[in-house]
């Protein structure tokens, strides 16, 4: 007689999973792993030792604007930095080849003449982050014939180059050239330019996730020997890197007015292939180290090398520093580095926020030989931890038995630096360079050129309804326009709009049987890198074209929250579009094909009221089942009493006397 009630206990429960079905739907949450240390990456930097790796504002400077050169009448070009110092090792900026232009990202390089892309006949390079070069694609493209000024091919008909950095690293291919174009937000127009069409990689160069190298050095074959020899452009550049928790920066080909405080060395062309500064004293905490001024000028002097990571002393130079700055630094803690064959020098126990480093960390100053001084602050020669949190390592280090001092990209942080070539000398600003690029962005942007093709993604509309970019769907790469192509953001949302999903469409490079089985790993990076929690990402579809893989998937808002904020929305699109998301070689390169932002859907009154309904079903069927349940024990106490008719025989009863 129990069994009635074990089987409304079954319905109860069976109707409590139906509802909680037709409720909600369930996606399981992805699981983040714990946080993956970043290999330090190497760098490409000719004849020189391969390197390794920090924002702070500065008020005084953060509202100036940037001019041209008031003395010159040539337009320049202005141009985005991308990538950052932590965890590529470089800082990279686009440019469009050919007509119609193909995209490439190019590794910003001072130490490097030939700027160079992968060419489709390349079966010797390695897999980057946009497209080989087809050169049969271009209109205008023309390889550079053999003649008395290059090195030629064995059949003496076309001019080669080749490079080896000071890894080992080489790349070689043919000259050739082809319209340039450097982005709508230029004031140059695009120019014909002599590149490198790569057909062979070796080394670092193979596993880099740039495309190439963008040559700022000195020589015939320098984009900006070339653009100053047809007098597009005055003889002089610009960099700014970004900061230590910023990344990004600017980059400007052609000259600038120099800010008054801006402070000047000169810079010697004949001294050495290389830029170099007339740097004479080092101070560390206001003690000057104790060396002969000469040790800075040998060999290449002190160079300045954008492709370089971190700062590399001579021996002497190197001790005299380290020594000094450990006396300072004594009482913090000192821990190994993430990598111990690095045998970096690292300390613990120090506050996360960067603008707190100065009360640690002392400054130092490198002295030019007309006494201006540039000062370093820490994130000029710090880098962070990447396993300890609240811990820093030191970024310079001995430049092995090269008597050569080379200052790499972490030493100009938050640094505007002038390459002025035709007055010999170079520049340095302290300043924010994220909020530099706003200010170069917004000053005097030329309208966009008109383009025979589409958009390849057209801001969404604010209204309530979906709002989505363009595209062809599995369209692995944009078109960008003929001219100058648009590099102003594809990705602003018009006004605020209240997002309840993000849909993404990316294409991998990546064969789809080897992929599949690792998607859910894919993602987890996906999420780690967006800063997202494991649960707000959705698989939503999984496609396959030849070796390209598709994937649609999408991030919805966190916990109990009804939407996305536009300013995680904007940070996670405009972090897939720029190829901001780190994610490990395995998976290969990726694009965002396509986004759209969906508002919050609709609920009926029945999913707004539906936890109140169910609470009441609940309690319907709670107390049917306590009723069902008493008049089941009743029924069955009844049953255990027979029932004897008035005539029948009584059994006999054990008498039991009367209580008084």
């Amino acid at each position: 007689m129990a069994w009635p009630l074990v089987n409304l206990t079954v319905t109860f429960f069976f109707l409590i999973f139906l509802l909680f079905q037709s409720c909600l739907s369930i996606s399981l949450p992805l699981l983040l792993p714990p946080p993956h240390p970043r290999a330090r990456p190497a760098m490409v930097l000719p004849l020189f030792p391969s390197p390794k790796n920090t924002s702070t504002t500065f008020p005084d400077s953060s509202h100036r604007l940037l001019r041209s050169d008031s003395n010159s009448s040539h337009p320049y070009a202005r141009m985005r930095l991308y990538d950052n110092l932590l965890s590529r090792g470089y800082y990279s900026t686009r440019l469009w080849i050919g007509t119609p232009p193909q995209r490439f990202a190019l590794i910003v390089d001072t130490g490097s003449t030939v700027t160079y892309v992968p060419c489709a006949m390349c079966e010797k390079c390695g897999t980057h982050q946009d497209p080989k070069f087809q050169p049969e694609l271009s209109g205008t493209y023309q390889p550079v014939k053999c003649n008395l000024d290059c090195n030629c091919d064995k059949d003496r008909d076309q001019c080669i180059y080749e490079r080896q950095y000071a890894e080992m690293s080489v790349t070689s291919g043919i000259l050739a050239e082809d319209v340039i174009s450097f982005g709508n937000l230029s004031e140059l127009s695009p120019q014909r330019i002599v590149f490198g069409c790569e057909t062979e990689e070796t080394g670092e160069l193979y596993r880099q996730h740039a495309d190439g190298i963008i040559g700022l050095g000195r020589g015939d074959l320098s984009i900006v020997d070339q653009l100053a020899e047809k007098g597009v452009i005055s003889d002089s550049f610009s960099l700014c890197y970004g900061g230590m928790d910023v990344g990004g920066g600017a980059m400007v080909l052609g000259g600038i007015s120099a800010p008054s405080d801006m402070i000047f060395s000169y810079s010697d062309p004949v001294r050495s292939p290389y830029y170099n500064i007339d740097l004479k004293e080092m101070h560390v905490a206001g003690k000057k180290l104790d060396l002969d001024p000469s040790v800075f000028d040998r060999k290449f002097g002190t160079v300045l090398d954008s492709g370089t990571t971190f700062a590399y002393f001579p021996e002497a130079v190197f001790e005299a520093f380290k020594d000094t700055i450990m006396k300072e630094l004594n009482s913090l803690k000192q821990i190994s580095g993430a990598v111990p064959s690095y045998n970096d020098t690292c300390f613990s126990g120090i506050s996360s926020d960067v603008s707190q480093l100065s009360k640690t960390f002392p400054t130092i100053e490198l002295v030019f030989e007309n006494q201006q001084k540039l000062l370093l602050t820490p994130e000029n020669y710090l880098f962070r931890h990447s396993k300890v949190q609240g811990a820093y390592c030191l970024g310079i280090f001995q430049n092995g038995m090269d008597p050569t001092t080379l200052l790499g990209g972490i030493i100009v942080r938050n640094t505007l630096v002038t390459y002025d070539r035709k007055d010999s000398k170079i520049g340095f600003w302290k300043t924010n360079c994220s909020e530099l690029w706003e200010r170069l962005h917004v000053t005097s942007a030329p309208s966009p050129s008109p383009s025979p093709f589409p958009s390849p993604s057209p801001s969404p509309s604010p209204s309530p309804s979906p709002s989505s970019s363009s595209g062809k769907e599995n369209s692995t790469f944009e078109m960008p326009p003929i001219s100058a192509p648009e590099e102003s953001p594809i990705y602003a949302l018009i006004g605020e709009i209240e997002i309840g999903e993000i849909s993404l469409d990316l294409a991998l490079n990546v064969n789809h049987s080897y992929l599949k089985p690792r998607l859910v790993m894919l993602l987890e990076f996906m999420a780690k890198e967006l800063g997202v929690n494991g649960s707000q990402v959705h698989l939503l579809n999984f496609t396959s074209e030849g070796n390209i893989s598709f994937i649609k998937w999408s991030i919805v808002p966190s916990g109990s929250a009804t939407y996305i904020s536009n300013t995680t929305a904007i940070n996670i699109i405009s972090r897939l579009a720029e190829h901001r998301v780190m994610l490990p070689d395995d998976f290969g390169n990726y694009q965002l094909v396509q986004w759209e932002v969906k508002p919050p859907s609709k609920q009926t009154w029945w999913q707004r009221q539906y936890l109140v309904v169910l609470l009441g079903i609940m309690m319907f069927i709670i107390a049917g089942l306590i009723a069902s349940g008493i008049w089941l024990w009743s029924r069955r106490r009844q049953a255990q009493i027979p029932y004897q008719p008035v005539d029948g025989a009584a059994r006999e009863h054990e008498l039991q006397p009367l209580q008084s």
